[in-house]
């Protein structure tokens, strides 16, 4: 088949590339012509394990090319999927205009019996209204209109797209159906067909359902930390519990971060306003996460009081392993917070390249250890594997105060049961 993607950041070069792999003939477009040159050399915007390989191969086989032009694009293309990374801002607002402008920029171009599917992360009714603006300018032509919900995670991305437990495509036309068979047919079968708002509605009812169970067990871990339980032991008691299970999102840590999770809270907080019902539950939701993303500064202050000259280490600082994203990374947060208490700050990541200009102060390091160096305290923030290979002694004796923050306990087998350590993680040790 011929596909036409549309936007080429996270989710659409990851859906290109993987497109591409399945044996269709691909064309990825963006707006941003250095977006489109990057990848044309093999280069994408985001880094994702496999990802520039699967990119390169692909451009060399010709099954795969990038472009500017979004007419030649979308002209002979047989799905048309819109794959845009919805833009988020810092109270976790998605811009949904921004895709939808860009997904009705596509529609005079397309041709008579294409399929437009829509992958972005867009509040229930988005395809409904990319439909009716394709409607005014029909012309004749007949065009399907389909949701198929992206599902990747970072660092996984293409294991997630190639390997999928199964793939939600809403779809109201019997053709369209056909077409977006063949489309999947060399990926999975693993296929669960509905509405189309229903498949909306299905993106937004996971993340939130995720979202919740995140806050559920932080907040079961704060009270565990206050009252002498421990909140790990708390969770086996609950995925022991036969109606939970043991693959329940119940792992006491930090925060969720990031826009994923926080924008589909916000769509169904949104919606439930336009439609005139209460949604009391996500605005709690909202609350309890935003007040948990305080827990390492409270326990920093708790540890050394004022933190005016006091250092600190954070290992970690992209939005998660894997990843070179650092846009809504709460290491980034911290970092910011602890320059503004006048901390020093020492930090190491693998992957992240050029910190944001307010974060001028702080003091990169080409190792983990020598962030600790002098450090009075270290807080994990994003749990890159080589983090556990440090060694112990090494890091005990590089540190001034040994204090280490790990909200997840990612180093917890080789430290909370080290006498020369004060290791402190949500909901107890």
């Amino acid at each position: 088949m011929k596909v036409a993607v549309l936007g080429l950041w996270h989710l659409g070069s990851v859906t290109a590339a993987c497109t591409a792999g399945a044996g269709h003939e691909v064309v990825g477009w963006d707006p941003d012509a250095d977006v489109v040159a990057a990848l044309a050399q093999g280069r994408p915007p985001v880094a994702e394990p496999g990802l520039a390989d699967l990119v390169a191969r692909e451009l060399a086989s010709s099954r795969l090319r990038v472009t500017t032009e979004l007419a030649s694009a979308v002209a002979a293309a047989d799905i048309v999927w819109v794959a845009f990374d919805t833009p988020v801002d810092e109270d976790d607002r998605a811009d949904v205009e921004y895709v939808i402008g860009q997904g009705a920029a596509a529609l005079p171009h397309v041709k008579d019996g294409a399929v437009i599917l829509v992958s972005s992360q867009l509040p229930v009714g988005s395809v409904a209204r990319l439909e009716r603006a394709f409607d005014s300018i029909a012309a004749g032509r007949r065009v399907g209109f389909a949701c198929s919900p992206e599902n990747l995670r970072l660092g996984k991305a293409i294991e997630v797209f190639t390997r999928p437990d199964r793939v939600v495509i809403g779809v109201g036309d019997a053709a369209a159906k056909g077409q977006l068979l063949a489309l999947f047919e060399p990926i999975t079968d693993r296929l669960e067909w509905m509405s189309v708002e229903s498949a909306e509605m299905t993106k937004h009812a996971i993340n939130a359902f995720l979202a919740t169970s995140v806050t559920f067990i932080n907040e079961i871990a704060t009270l565990c930390e206050r009252t002498g339980a421990d909140a790990k032991e708390v969770e086996r008691g609950l995925k022991t519990e036969r109606r939970i299970g043991p693959h329940a999102y119940l792992g006491p840590g930090a925060a969720f971060a990031g826009g994923t999770l926080a924008r589909d809270v916000q769509f169904l907080r949104a919606i439930g306003r336009e439609v005139g019902c209460e949604t009391p539950l996500m605005a709690g939701v909202d609350a309890s996460n935003r007040e948990h993303r305080l827990w390492a500064r409270r326990h920093l202050q708790a540890l050394l009081g004022p933190l005016t000259q006091r250092t600190v280490a954070v290992w970690g600082l992209t939005y998660k392993p894997g990843t070179d994203t650092l846009r809504r990374s709460t290491a980034v947060e911290l970092c910011g917070w602890l320059l503004e208490q006048g901390a020093y700050v020492r930090a190491h990541d693998p992957a992240a390249r050029a910190l944001p200009g307010a974060l001028a102060a702080v003091k990169r390091c080409a190792t983990p250890v020598e962030a600790a160096m002098g450090a009075e305290a270290l807080v994990v923030a994003t749990e890159w594997p080589e983090y556990r290979r440090v060694d112990v002694d090494e890091l005990a004796g590089a540190m001034a105060g040994r204090r280490v923050i790990d909200a997840n306990r990612f180093l917890g087998p080789a430290l909370a049961g080290d006498p020369r350590f004060n290791f402190v993680a949500v909901g107890g040790r």
